[in-house]
């Protein structure tokens, strides 16, 4: 198929100087001072505009049905969905969660919360029931949405808010849940959209730490022109784009940039409900002619690695693709560029911040394969030393951003302030960076112990916690050990109780245990017995020593 080639003319160097965030704002129907309302942004607008039949969504669910949604049908349908969270007493500020799969209801609902000026709260569908308590209980959750694949899952959660069942009435009755489907089809077609102060929030994250629980995220309203610029520039999102980000929605980047960013520019999303497989890759790329692909370097190495996609650029239309995550290797871009028929760009960013540097389709400047890129515009980067000084190119240190010059920075600090992040004027990343000489940023590691999973991050507290509840476990530690596939696998290092013996048995029990109470994708692919775990004399473990051994292994 022929293709539309990236080629961009503004040179960033260029347009920095120039950039202004009013560009940006203009564009929006509210505005910082004025504050917005986030369903207004990212649906009403374009319902009221020359987009209004203009495909907002194209679903395929798993059975290969496609479902085609333009943004006057999810103005209608997100109205009735808005009327009823009222009424069953969803207030502005209220926390609205959902456990679903990519479906149009997902998105529906979505743009439901935030019409009425509640406040969105993803539950990914690989949580298990610890994971899901903690975040409902943590955020006073008002009302979740689940359907009967994911119903049980709730089942052992003692204090559990109003479930909306969606799926049939004789199950949401099983489960004494309110039925989806009959409560929206009592509801009328108009609700009105109230315009919030921009510091209001309108998502509801959760981040995983070092220590202790997931920290709490909560995204204001003027996160809205930061996620515009990425799309804009970093993306390149054009509006005749058919635009697919593979990112689960229950994350950052699934939620930020597969429905948030293509939907503010008026473009059409895809989702694609079945799981991720080489084959169903390829044959999505295809059936809808993809031309704007974003993705993890996980999916770009299970595509690589399976062979199936080998040779298909001139079938594909993809233009430009974007990675997000990790950095990627030499081997995997040449690949990218070789069998897809594009080129395949970093991106670095935080559920706290949103994307904050890139190798920009838009703009030209230098993009050396395994650069983080250059700052987005909207943003100033340093790099700190210990005592927070800024350092000068060709030394490694500590990512910052310099709040003072980042008029696009939206981040307020953690809801529950479980953790200060800054420091006088800077926010402080907790990734180490070095800065070359030519001004690209490039990712040396985490200055904790942060483990990246097939693009996941996961706190080894959190793992090593769930660990210690099986009853042979006296401690534990969790670490990643780095693995072709998936960037790094979680490797557990056990000390067991006296009485108990290391066996396959036991160590398919941990893994169990694990997926079941905290996630499918957090658990410990592998689980070494030893005596005891390396720790400071004040009984810290050494993670870092453990590290080494499995980095040794690899």
């Amino acid at each position: 198929m022929t293709q539309e080639k990236a080629s961009p003319t503004i040179r960033y160097s260029d347009f920095i100087p120039q950039f202004q965030l009013d560009q940006i704002e203009s564009q929006l129907e509210g505005s910082l001072t004025e504050g917005f309302n986030a369903y207004i942004e990212c649906c009403g607008r374009h319902a009221q505009s020359d987009r209004a039949d203009h495909p907002a969504l194209i679903h395929e669910n798993t059975e290969g049905k496609v479902t085609q949604l333009s943004f006057a049908e999810l103005d209608r349908l997100s109205a009735q969905l808005a009327n009823l969270l009222k009424s069953q007493g969803v207030q502005p500020g209220d926390r609205v969660a959902a456990m679903l799969s990519r479906t149009p209801e997902l998105l529906t609902l979505i743009l439901a919360t935030w019409r009425i000026g509640a406040v969105y709260q993803p539950l990914f569908t690989a949580f298990g029931y610890e994971a899901i308590e903690y975040r409902l209980t943590q955020a006073k959750t008002k009302l979740v949405f689940t359907d009967a694949v994911n119903r049980e899952k709730f089942k052992p959660i003692q204090a559990l808010p109003q479930v909306v069942l969606i799926g049939e009435e004789a199950e949401a009755t099983h489960w004494g849940d309110a039925h989806f489907q009959s409560l929206v089809d009592a509801q009328p077609t108009h609700c009105d959209a109230p315009t919030l102060d921009a510091e209001q929030p309108f998502m509801q994250m959760f981040t995983s730490g070092t220590v202790g629980k997931s920290k709490g995220v909560a995204v204001p309203l003027k996160a809205l022109p930061a996620f515009d610029i990425y799309m804009r520039y970093a993306i390149d999102l054009k509006p005749t784009d058919r635009f697919w980000n593979m990112a689960d929605p229950g994350w950052a980047y699934g939620l930020y940039y597969a429905i948030t960013g293509p939907l503010l520019l008026g473009c059409t999303t895809h989702f694609n409900e079945a799981g991720f497989t080489a084959e169903n890759t390829l044959d999505f790329l295809r059936k809808h002619q993809i031309t704007n692909l974003a993705s993890a370097p996980t999916a770009y190495r299970m595509m690589k690695s399976s062979g199936v996609l080998d040779g298909k650029a001139a079938e594909l239309s993809i233009r430009v693709a974007s990675s997000a995550g990790e950095p990627l290797n030499t081997e995997v871009v040449n690949w990218v560029s070789e069998n897809l028929g594009c080129r395949v760009m970093d991106h670095y960013g935080q559920t706290e911040t949103g994307m904050t540097c890139c190798c920009h389709h838009a703009l030209t400047h230098l993009t050396p394969v395994g650069s983080m890129g250059l700052p987005m515009p909207g943003y100033r980067l340093a790099i700190l030393d210990a005592e927070y000084n800024e350092l000068s190119a060709g030394k490694t240190g500590q990512l910052a951003v310099d709040m003072e010059a980042s008029p696009a920075f939206f981040f307020q600090g953690y809801t529950w302030q479980e953790k200060k992040p800054f420091h006088g004027k800077y926010y402080l990343t907790g990734d180490v960076v070095e800065k070359h000489e030519d001004g690209t940023f490039w990712f040396a590691g985490r200055d904790d112990d942060i483990i990246t999973t097939a693009g996941y991050r996961v706190g080894p507290t959190d793992v090593e916690n769930t660990v210690l509840e099986h009853p042979a476990v006296a401690e534990s530690a969790a670490v990643g050990k780095p693995d072709e596939l998936r960037g790094y696998i979680i490797k557990s290092f056990v000390v067991l109780k006296p009485g108990y013996e290391p066996s396959e048995a036991l160590t398919k029990a941990i893994q169990a245990l694990v997926r079941d109470r905290l996630s499918a994708h957090a658990f410990p692919r592998e689980i070494d017995f030893v005596d005891a775990l390396p720790k400071t004399p004040s009984g810290k473990i050494q993670r870092f020593i453990l590290r080494k051994q499995a980095e040794s292994e690899s």
